[in-house]
């Protein structure tokens, strides 16, 4: 194993542009192109290609075409879990999605940050900080969520909200940043 795929799974800063990670890079890409072109399949061939895609798949997900991912590997999505039109997923630290998730369309869940140096950003260093949305949440159209994110379990977050800090169990939270407006 390279340097900087050590250096990303540890959740160190690391370069994303060296040949093994392009080559995990181009494996997703593949799988997400296979996945997002066969929209008429059927189910067990479409859930075979997440199957290769994402490393823990629960059972009865339904993710709509088109989906994108950084890696896959670092993808897990709990039981019973909906994913609407144009997920965007950027693994580069881990994302776990709870079981019975409602993601509306356009959502982002983007475990990527980089550098504040302006140096050090030039030069393409980055690193993932994990994303956790536990269970029966739903995650409202064009929702972001920024890396480091936890979501507690029976929470709803408003369309078009950015979250960037936690979000305990339990509350509709709304705007950007998102902020709680009340318990449910």
């Amino acid at each position: 194993m390279g340097e900087n795929r050590k250096r990303m799974l540890a959740g160190d800063w690391y370069i994303p542009d060296d040949e093994e990670l392009k080559e995990e890079t181009r494996r997703r890409a593949e799988l997400c192109a296979a996945y997002n072109a066969a929209t008429t399949a059927d189910d067990a061939e479409r859930r075979a290609v997440l199957e290769q895609l994402i490393d823990d798949l629960g059972e009865d997900v339904t993710i709509r075409a088109p989906f994108q991912c950084d890696y896959g590997s670092r993808i897990s999505i709990g039981p019973h879990t909906f994913i609407n039109f144009n997920a965007v997923f950027l693994d580069a630290a881990q994302i776990t999605v709870g079981a019975h998730g409602q993601i509306g369309p356009n959502v982002q869940l983007l475990t990527p940050t980089h550098e504040l140096d302006t140096e050090r950003r030039r030069e393409g260093w980055e690193k993932g900080e994990p994303i956790t949305i536990g269970d029966n949440v739903w995650l409202g159209g064009g929702v972001i969520v920024c890396p480091g994110v936890t979501i507690g379990s029976d929470t709803v977050v408003g369309a078009g909200a950015v979250v960037t800090k936690d979000l305990p169990s339990g509350v509709l939270a709304v705007g950007n940043p998102a902020r709680v407006v009340r318990s449910l």
